[in-house]
């Protein structure tokens, strides 16, 4: 009898055994963990009574950073192959549970590029790569380097060349107006539907930018399957928005930046979509602007609207929407519904029946301040604010939020700065005094987006908070009759350069400073970097040989081609790229310390029940090591987003600090922090092979000042 027993128990161990073999393995197969943009694993082997025992299992060097990259990729793990883009563009494979490298592809060799040469490719910021497979033998990566969509062997590394042109797709064509000389890139991951790619581009924030149309490509071909136009043409859904009508032929922007998510059951693709230009003063595009500011929801296989909200009415403040919607499972009154949650540079929830766009709860239209001191400007009257759902952010800057952390004299200097801003609503038009952007340009939320668990319906989510203040100025764009190449050289910076780097070049923001950049580069080495832009700077082709000649001597202060006559191009006059206002650039509002002139915390982490609204725990989120050393726990801007798994973790790492955490998902508190070689600007993925569960982060630095990196890092429990 004991035999049988034994043999029975054996037996079944055995069939236990094979059954956990053939289980396939949890990976992390789209930007985001999966189509859903949840950030959800259902991996438990890390879990809250472990965590603290996680170590560094691998870690690879790309070995192509400088003191200007950045690293924001959510890497992705298929069939037990890490898919990752270095800091300067290199598509890479590993295999995933030893960093050990596979193959490499380097779209900036020689054959990989354009016949215009290697100064004409642009380091654009990659956040990812979308797969695609269709059996054993057809696998493929799709990823965007400088303006062109490539198609990479995903078991060889090289390209397919019967897609597109040698492989690759130029993102400037295909939008119905020509774009050639206009930046066109795309940063975030294209969503595969079927056999096509479906992708949105990254364009130009001042006057002269392309459409942010959204398109899918064959992903055999490379052949356009259809487009969808984020500015209306004639007879299209939106185009009453736009008072002159136009406006669809000259204006840019409304582009959908930072990527998709999917349902796709109902074959319903969701995209969120960027402000249109310019920025900062809507004067030549007066109306609404769809679907600009809009969560749309399109007809995958056609491209046809199904549905939109727009969240944010004629955006001259800069408030894109920063994330992918996630799709989410809610219950109200008893009922189960499929839903849609999209959160937003200001703190807001937006929360949507994902079939039909209404909202879950109201969203009241609310009356703003709409008076404008820029003369052609018409602000909207009202915004639409969510009712149900408090702001995971601050608003507002008044003085009783200053900063009073720092000596009495700083103190006084920013309140009285402050007294000399518009601010007290997140709607005040910009201004020549200034307004106040809070929580800021950067979120609220950012790029990495937001953490969903199907399990409890809790959504994570950080969120920074910095003022900001947009100060406008008067813009003279017409040349005089004879100019020198350094009164055109500063004409042109104005119109071309100050909105980022300043007025007086010190820049702001994450934009550098170009006051002793004429020891870096030459006029040569400059005038190509105008061509082709870098990470955030966008290329400025639209610029002459001569007008990039003038900004060279102008800003490297070479006085022997500064006194040199400049020579103005002869071109077609576009009055419509001629604005009559500018912004001085993206100015954060600092202590003479250098710190956030609101007091802390500058950043945080939320969990925010769906079902009830409750903010159920809010942790601060980052530390300045100075005041951390004094029991100050502030807080700090954070890029890159959470990742929740079934073993009760929060995984992320965001923060300048250079910090990787895990928190308790339930209570918020922190398990884990550990060092990583450079600050992790990206959202991590988890996965697990041959039994074993590994969570890696991206380690690139680069945003905040932050020192750089060239590393993914990859942890695990040892056994």
């Amino acid at each position: 009898m004991r035999k049988m027993y034994s043999f029975l128990y054996l037996s079944i161990a055995i069939v236990l055994f094979f059954l956990t073999s053939c289980k396939e393995p949890v990976e992390w197969t789209n930007y985001g963990g999966n189509k859903s943009n949840d950030h959800y694993t259902s991996l438990t082997q890390i879990d809250t009574n472990n965590v603290g025992s996680l170590k560094k299992a691998w870690e690879y060097h790309t070995g192509d950073a400088d003191d200007k990259t950045q690293i924001q990729v959510n890497p992705l793990i298929i069939d037990g192959v890490l898919y990752g883009v270095s800091p300067k563009l290199k598509l890479f494979a590993l295999d995933a549970s030893s960093g050990k490298e596979i193959w490499v592809f380097n779209p900036a060799e020689p054959n990989s590029i354009s016949a215009k040469g290697m100064g004409y490719f642009s380091m654009n910021v990659c956040r990812g790569v979308a797969f695609y497979k269709n059996g054993k033998d057809d696998q493929r990566i799709f990823y965007s380097a400088s303006g062109s969509l490539y198609c990479v062997n995903a078991l060889t590394g090289k390209p397919i060349l019967s897609f597109g042109t040698d492989g690759k797709i130029d993102l400037h064509q295909d939008l119905g107006v020509d774009a050639s000389n206009l930046y066109v890139a795309s940063t975030t991951p294209g969503m595969i539907y079927k056999d096509m790619i479906i992708v949105g581009t990254r364009v130009a924030e001042e006057a002269a930018a392309a459409p942010g149309h959204i398109r899918a490509y064959d992903v055999h071909t490379g052949k356009m399957r259809w487009i969808f136009h984020t500015i209306p043409q004639p007879g299209e859904e939106g185009y009453e928005s736009w008072d002159n009508k136009e406006a669809y032929l000259h204006i840019g922007g409304a582009n959908a930046w930072s990527g998709f998510s999917m349902d796709e059951e109902k074959g319903i693709v969701f995209a969120p979509i960027g402000s249109a230009v310019y920025d900062f003063y809507g004067g030549k595009r007066t109306g609404d602007n769809l679907f600009a500011n809009s969560v749309l929801a399109l007809d995958a296989a056609t491209g046809k609207r199904i549905w939109h909200f727009q969240t944010v009415h004629h955006d001259i403040w800069d408030r894109d929407l920063p994330t992918a919607p996630v799709l989410v499972n809610i219950t109200k009154d008893g009922k189960k519904i499929d839903a849609l949650v999209s959160v937003s540079k200001s703190g807001f929830i937006f929360l949507f029946d994902r079939s039909t766009g209404k909202p879950i709860y109201p969203i009241n239209e609310t009356p703003v301040p709409n008076l404008s001191e820029l003369t052609g400007e018409k602000p909207s009257a009202t915004q639409p604010i969510p009712s149900f759902f408090k702001p995971f952010a601050r608003q507002s800057l008044l003085e009783k939020d200053l900063n009073n952390l720092v000596p009495d004299s700083s103190y006084q200097d920013i309140k009285k700065r402050l007294a000399t801003y518009k601010t007290g609503n997140m709607f005040n038009p910009p201004s020549k005094e200034g307004t106040v952007i809070f929580p800021g340009f950067d979120g609220g939320a950012e790029w990495g987006g937001p953490a969903f668990d199907p399990t409890t319906g809790l959504l994570y989510v950080n969120a920074s908070e910095m003022p900001w203040v947009l100060t406008m100025v008067d813009l003279k764009d017409k040349p005089v009759m004879t100019e020198t190449n350094l009164v055109a050289g500063e004409r042109l910076y104005k119109t071309s350069c100050m909105a980022c780097h300043g007025p007086d070049q010190k820049g702001a923001g994450n934009y550098p400073p170009l006051i002793d950049i004429n020891k870096k580069y030459n006029e040569e080495q400059f005038s190509t970097l105008l061509s082709t832009g870098r990470r955030m700077m966008p290329a400025l082709p639209q610029l002459s040989v001569t007008e990039k000649k003038a900004i060279a001597s102008y800003i490297l202060k070479n006085e022997s081609k500064q006194k040199e006559n400049f020579i103005a191009p002869v071109r077609p006059s576009d009055e419509w790229y001629k604005m009559p206002y500018s912004a001085t650039g993206y100015n954060k509002f600092l202590t003479k310390e250098g710190y956030p002139a609101v007091a802390p915390p500058w950043g945080t982490l939320n969990a925010i029940n769906l079902n009830t609204g409750e903010v159920v725990w809010k942790d601060t989120l980052g530390d300045y090591p100075e005041l951390k050393a004094k029991g100050i726990h502030s807080g700090t801007e954070n890029y890159g987003g959470p990742v929740v798994t079934a073993g009760g973790l929060i995984f992320i790492a965001a923060t300048k600090d250079a910090k990787f955490r895990a928190f308790n998902k339930r209570t918020g508190k922190l398990l884990l922090e550990l060092d990583l070689p450079a600050a992790g600007f990206a959202t991590p993925a988890v996965y697990e092979k041959n039994g074993k569960e590994y969570v890696v982060i991206a380690c690139g630095g680069g945003k905040l000042k932050a020192k750089t990196g060239d590393s993914y890092v990859a942890f695990a429990l040892e056994k």
